[in-house]
């Protein structure tokens, strides 16, 4: 295995983005393989939360408007930082609330439904917490069974061109995630948007497990909206504030869910009781932002303006591929099934492995200093991450999981499922 070995030192000598290893804080782990849930705290977002958190001890509630870092226009300089990474003008991006409620208040929004086109279509793989959201709003409306999900032909992935037969003309609106949290399939985001709009279907996508990791375009595409967490791949830390992105096309609708942060900045402080909807997407904002839960972003999202996210992407993929081919080669015995797309287009930023013994793998690899995670009822998911992990990290990963493999370790570990995020 040695020649893998030398691949990988090849390959990290020539990175451009290894510097930012350095930057970021390990813990106990040897090898984090984990990004997917939750990113790892850099120094930067430390100084950032150090930073608001002294303005806070100086100034007090003039913090609001004082400072390098004014907590009134926090939520839209965050979502400033962040347009360029999903493809966006400025005033569409905002930081504000969590991604469950960000979907609450977009559909809530943007869903006009009649009698005849009032259900929602989704899929059978996203995030319980998006299928939750959009059964609630569908009830609130008096249409309790107008959730229609695409079906998984395999149980890991989707199929575009069965997304597409299903937009017929009973469908209002279109929730969809980009990456899927499990298999890590990317989806075909602009010809489904096509689709969508040729079909007068307003659609809109969950990027938590793209943002970060996978360059998007959607202003270009003519997506509608998208939701997004920050803790992931952006390394915003435990609960961080989510991001929303709206059409410009669509600021003219009424908000559903008003609060006095969506009102017109200028007029906030009238405290009239008629709400001045605000013209950008500073409207979707409802209560107080949290300002120390959008703090470490502020240090986070300067490594992604200075690293490209095309530069991000590149690697990404380069770690994925080499983890997938020493997988093969050096697992070949083992019954490791990759489930994650091969194809580039097709792959986000992690990879899914299949073995009936998955739960004590993923508990033998935790043991060993490698922190990847356990999907039921037979997966793992690892995650090497651009800016914090090497192609040698890789490497020890995947040798690691050779032994582990090779001695049986995962039987002393069985059903031993570890944290799950």
């Amino acid at each position: 295995m040695k020649q893998w070995l030398d691949q990988a030192r090849h390959r990290d000598e020539r990175d451009a983005l290894a510097k930012y290893k350095e930057e970021f804080y390990l813990g106990d782990a040897v090898y984090y393989m984990d990004g997917n849930s939750l990113g790892l705290m850099s120094r930067r977002s430390e100084q950032s939360m150090l930073d608001v958190m002294e303005d806070w001890k100086n100034h007090g509630i003039d913090g609001w408007t004082r400072g390098e870092r004014p907590w009134f226009y926090m939520s839209e300089r965050v979502g400033e930082m962040m347009a360029g990474l999903v493809g966006a003008d400025s005033h569409e991006v905002l930081a504000t609330s969590s991604t469950t409620m960000n979907i609450h208040q977009t559909i809530r929004t943007l869903y006009r439904p009649t009698d005849e086109r009032h259900r929602i279509l989704v899929d059978d793989l996203n995030f319980p917490s998006d299928i939750y959201a959009v059964q609630s709003i569908l009830e609130d409306y008096g249409y309790g069974d107008g959730m229609v999900k695409v079906p998984s032909e395999d149980g890991h992935l989707l199929s575009t061109e069965r997304i597409i037969d299903m937009m017929d003309e009973s469908i209002a609106l279109i929730l969809l995630p980009s990456v899927l949290y499990r298999s890590g399939q990317v989806l075909e985001m602009e010809k489904i948007t096509e689709k969508a709009h040729e079909k007068g279907i307003i659609i809109g996508f969950d990027l938590c497990h793209s943002i970060g990791s996978v360059p998007h375009q959607l202003k270009e595409w003519g997506v509608d909206f998208a939701v997004w967490c920050t803790y992931k791949h952006l390394n915003g830390g435990p609960g961080s504030v989510a991001g929303l992105y709206v059409n410009e096309k669509h600021h003219h609708h009424p908000v559903s869910l008003k609060g006095w942060f969506g009102n017109n900045k200028e007029t906030q402080f009238d405290m009239a009781h008629t709400f001045d909807q605000a013209a950008d997407i500073s409207q979707y904002q409802v209560g107080t932002p949290h300002i120390f839960s959008m703090a470490p972003l502020l240090g986070a999202l300067e490594m992604f303006t200075e690293a490209g996210i095309g530069n991000i992407r590149r690697k990404s993929l380069e770690l994925t591929d080499f983890m997938m081919e020493m997988i093969e080669d050096a697992l070949r015995d083992h019954d490791i099934d990759i489930i994650t797309p091969k194809d580039h287009d097709a792959r986000g930023g992690h990879i899914l492995i299949g073995h009936p013994k998955a739960a004590g793998i993923n508990a033998a690899l935790k043991s060993k200093g490698v922190i990847p995670d356990f999907r039921a009822p037979s997966y793992v998911r690892i995650a090497p991450v651009a800016l914090y992990n090497s192609f040698e990290d890789v490497h020890h990963t995947v040798m690691i999981l050779k032994e582990i493999m090779d001695d049986r370790l995962y039987e002393e570990f069985d059903n031993k499922r570890g944290v799950i995020a």
